[in-house]
């Protein structure tokens, strides 16, 4: 059932392009190589073997990947589509 300006179906839409949209950041962020590396690209330290092991091709250290995706929520939020509930807020 439509409300206000919506046609039947829009708000499923709208979860499908945000969840395309999440899957398609992620494959961007996906490294195809699997290059090894022991150290972390941004800080130098050594990541530890069990973090290599389980993440095939793995850069970035844990502190350093938490704020890499600090940095990445911040736009993840963003309502690009501006749907009629984030207007009225």
């Amino acid at each position: 059932m439509a409300n206000g300006f919506t046609r039947d179906g829009g708000v499923q839409d709208q979860i499908d392009a945000t969840v395309t949209d999440a899957i398609n950041r992620a494959r961007a962020h996906l490294n195809h190589e699997h290059n090894e590396t022991d150290y972390c690209l941004e800080c130098g330290e050594l990541i530890p073997e069990a973090r290599r092991k389980i993440i095939l091709g793995v850069e970035l250290c844990v502190s350093c990947q938490e704020k890499e995706d600090a940095e990445e929520k911040k736009f993840s939020a963003y309502n690009r589509r501006a749907s009629k509930d984030s207007q009225l807020r």
